[in-house]
């Protein structure tokens, strides 16, 4: 009989504020689809810098001939100044810092230049006139400074290059998305707060004369305020499974079926992402209503 009764004040209610319903459950989607986006770019972002950071190397560029910078003043690194920087690369100081070192040939540097420069540019070039370099991969890649500190300024040495330079403004715009989109969910999640929190309190406002005769009879706080906190919930449950229906569809079609047919080896996220996502947006719907409903009931329903 109480579960029929509760049941039914639940339906009398969302008939009664369809149009408030239809409001929580879009502001509610908005708002998750925002916080679910926000937790999915920066996995992506993490993603990102796992698979090319452990890619990225550091390149020491030895003076060239007729090189004008400060370092080389137009002279091609000896022979002594190449195995001085091998040296170090392979010292006390340097080796807990480097994984591995890659030494490339004025040929090889003529070879490769070839394959990524304008062929037209490359022909006026020979290969005495490249210089050799280190490649230098990090047993970890945040430790950059550490060899550039130790390289940098040495004799013979043009430069001391870290490929995460290219890679780092990518992640920077991607985090900035992030906080953004966080920013936005934060904005629409109050939003929906607050028209819960209005939705349940005209719901009660419209019931009051029941709630009276209910107090009278010795109903608990919990038997006559659960029918407008499940109204709460139904409502943000619904804008939930939107905001997870959305995400799997961009990640699906988006991401999956568009960003990662291009980019095979880039690793994207993917729709298990999503899933995994789900449950928190899920419990932060059900807080989300179950906070903003006991807000509003506790002036309305209170025995």
């Amino acid at each position: 009989m109480r579960l029929r009764f509760i049941l039914s004040q639940i339906g009398k209610g969302l008939k009664a504020n369809v149009a408030m319903t239809i409001s929580v459950v879009l502001v509610t989607f908005i708002s998750l689809t925002f916080a679910g986006a926000a937790g999915l770019l920066q996995t992506q972002v993490e993603r990102l810098k796992g698979t090319w950071y452990d890619k990225v190397e550091v390149s020491v560029f030895m003076c060239a001939e007729g090189d004008p910078s400060t370092n080389c003043a137009g002279q091609e690194a000896t022979q002594e100044q190449i195995d001085a920087v091998g040296e170090a690369l392979e010292s006390a100081n340097l080796d807990p810092f480097v994984e591995e070192v890659f030494f490339e040939t004025k040929e090889e540097a003529y070879e490769n230049a070839k394959k990524v420069l304008d062929s037209a540019w490359v022909d006026n070039l020979t290969a005495d006139q490249m210089g050799v370099s280190y490649r230098i991969k990090l047993a970890d890649p945040t430790q950059y400074e550490v060899i550039a500190d130790e390289l940098s300024g040495k004799p013979g040495v043009e430069s001391v290059v870290d490929q995460r330079e290219v890679l780092e403004p990518l992640f920077n715009l991607l985090d900035r998305a992030t906080y953004t989109s966080i920013g936005l969910g934060v904005i629409m999640i109050i939003t929906a707060a607050l028209l819960i929190t209005t939705t349940i309190r005209l719901s009660a406002m419209s019931r009051r004369r029941e709630t009276e005769i209910m107090r009278y009879v010795g109903a608990s706080a919990l038997f006559i305020q659960l029918p407008f906190m499940v109204e709460g919930a139904l409502a943000a449950l619904a804008g939930a499974g939107l905001a997870i229906g959305g995400l799997w569809a961009g990640v699906r079609f988006l991401v999956e079926g568009w960003l990662a047919q291009g980019a095979s080896a880039v690793n994207t996220i993917s729709t298990t992402d999503v899933w995994w996502l789900s449950p928190w947006l899920i419990l932060l719907a059900l807080i989300l209503a179950l906070v903003a409903s006991g807000f509003s009931l506790n002036r309305y329903t209170k025995v």
